[in-house]
């Protein structure tokens, strides 16, 4: 606030007022009159300097304006939109905007490309990449249109975005080297035992290449795919991931990810939990040949004889709970096959034994489910045999299982006896209800504790979940790259993604889940108004959350512009 001075001309005479200088949402200077004071003439009889007086008036008001944090907005309630005014704006995005600066992402991306002939700042699209991703997931081409959501400033055009996607590729390994250390630093993490599984993505293309290859899709699509296996901690924060041909089989992929990760963050012993699709006799070999160690499930139904009848003695069981039993034993010869030769008409399968520990686990939960789930499949089994011509394919795979005499064309899916008798596989059923309940680890941890092994391999869930959330969540498929080196640059930026948003959901003590969290963020969004006011409309139990454990004012119903900024340069100063 400030004194004006106002002479008039036509009258010969100076009138003052108080006023209040503010910029509108054109960013236009304008002024408010907060008090008329009069006529100087006629003031100088009542006061000896109404200049000075009414001036140290206008700046005491100001102080108190400051200090009351009021002020008074005029709204002209037919004003129009222009398309050039500031438009509403994220703010929710700071809490990745903290974690990002916090792990020096930054630091490390202006390191690399300082020795770049490239003119375009890689720091700021991977920035605006990986916030796009945790917030609005799309294409690279969606992530630049909506750009002026941020309060980043991001200065470069879509064609830069995609060049930059080669740079990505070129240092994905080391990014996952430098991260990997801010995670040992400031969560530290363990790698003694990891969680490894392979999910693969699909591509929407006619025709196969190099690497986009066809295979087998865990979403049952008959698209070219590839495949990528991801290793997490026991925090669920995953560690590096790697990516393979789309025809690679799941159980080769193994062995190429440990071997990395032993090297590239220098692992001594190794101990990975996998499912049974990572059981392989090489696999074993492999882990025990480093010294490392194995924790993998194992198929009850698809055993021989002698293991499946061990399952269904009763003897020596542990109950739990009263619902749930535990049993193991060590085989000092148990038999695993391996691959000797070169790949060729020398590559064949060898027999060897080794020492192994075997665990059954009963829960009376998993029966259950298993119970529900075959009886589902059962009902299209029993709806197929009775109207065959009625399925042109067979939609159900679980359910055909369950058919006896019925030929699938594994090409097509097409069932191709509609004419035949069909009968339901009764035989089949009360097999696999005998074994409702019952899984199976196998484990390289002899003196580990049955108990243990069972809790720790059902952390395996989690890398599940992982994937979930980079396909669903943040949007890592359909896939809008073609080349590989672009398409590891992809996956790197979801890996990242993935790797914030794990550890927001730790931070806010696991109490909420990824999808929640993402929601509100997207809803803790502002809007200009006069005087550089910025007016916010969402709070709730997790914005309080955040506030209190990211030190972020996610309270305010109004900041200004330049608040908004100190706020984002807090959460930039590293500590």
């Amino acid at each position: 606030m400030f004194l004006r001075k106002n002479f008039s001309k036509k009258t010969g005479r100076t009138q003052l007022a108080i006023v209040q200088g503010y910029r509108d949402v054109d960013k236009k200077i304008k002024h408010k009159t907060i008090k008329s004071v009069g006529y100087l003439d006629v003031l100088e009889k009542e006061y000896d300097d109404p200049i000075a007086h009414f001036t140290a008036i206008a700046k005491t008001m100001d102080s108190e304006r400051k200090t009351t944090e009021k002020i008074e907005l005029v709204l002209d309630l037919k004003k129009k939109i222009k398309p050039e005014d500031e438009k509403r704006k994220n703010y929710g995005y700071i809490v990745f905007s903290k974690i990002y600066y916090e792990l020096e992402l930054n630091r490390f991306l202006n390191n690399a490309r300082r020795h770049e002939n490239f003119k375009f700042n890689s720091e700021a699209i991977m920035r605006l990449i990986v916030f796009s991703r945790l917030l609005q997931p799309g294409s690279k081409r969606k992530a630049y249109l909506n750009k002026d959501q941020f309060f980043d400033k991001f200065d470069f055009t879509i064609d830069d975005i995609y060049d930059a996607l080669t740079h990505f590729n070129k240092i994905a390994e080391d990014l996952q080297r430098h991260l990997h250390q801010k995670i040992v630093e400031q969560y530290n993490r363990k790698t003694n035992l990891v969680y490894y599984d392979v999910t693969n993505f699909y591509f929407e293309i006619d025709k196969p290449d190099d690497f986009r290859k066809k295979g087998y899709s865990k979403e049952g699509r008959k698209s070219p795919i590839v495949q990528m296996g991801l290793l997490m901690d026991t925090n669920a924060m995953p560690i590096s991931y790697k990516m393979f041909p789309g025809n690679t089989h799941d159980s080769q992929t193994l062995m190429p990810a440990v071997s990395e990760i032993k090297k590239r963050y220098n692992v001594d012993r190794l101990v990975t939990v996998a499912d049974k699709g990572l059981n392989s006799g090489d696999n074993i070999a492999y882990a025990l040949a480093l010294g490392d160690g194995y924790i993998y499930s194992k198929s009850v139904r698809g055993a021989n004889k002698e293991f499946k009848d061990w399952v269904l003695k009763e003897d020596d069981y542990r109950s739990r709970d009263g619902k749930n039993k535990i049993k193991s034993r060590v085989i000092p010869n148990a038999e695993i096959k391996i691959t000797v030769g070169q790949n060729g008409k020398n590559k064949k399968k060898k027999t060897i034994k080794i020492e192994q520990k075997q665990v059954i686990v009963y829960s009376e939960k998993y029966a259950n489910r298993a119970r529900f789930l075959r009886e589902e499949a059962i009902k299209k089994a029993q709806d197929l045999i009775a109207n065959p011509a009625k399925y042109q394919k067979a939609c159900d795979y679980g359910a055909s299982g369950y058919i006896k005499n019925l030929k699938i064309d594994k090409e097509t899916g097409e069932i191709m006896n509609i004419a035949d008798e069909l009968i339901l596989d009764e035989a089949k059923i009360l097999e696999e209800e005998k074994f409702d309940g019952y899984y199976a680890i196998i484990t390289s941890e002899l003196d580990d504790t049955d108990e243990h092994i069972a809790e720790t391999y059902k952390g395996l869930w989690r890398i599940e979940e992982s994937f979930k959330i980079s396909k669903s969540i943040l949007g890592s498929r359909p896939v809008n790259v073609q080349t590989k080196e672009h398409i590891n640059a992809h996956f790197l930026s979801c890996f990242i993604s993935l790797l914030i948003s794990r550890i927001i959901e730790i931070r806010l003590e696991k109490k909420y889940s990824i999808s929640r969290i993402v929601e509100t963020l997207n809803k803790v969004a502002c809007s200009p108004l006069e005087h550089n006011i910025w007016h916010f409309n969402h709070s709730d139990e997790i914005t309080s959350h955040i506030s209190s454990t990211f030190e972020i004012d996610f309270e305010q119903k109004y900041m200004t512009k330049q608040e908004i900024k100190n706020n984002f340069a807090k959460g930039k100063k590293r500590k």
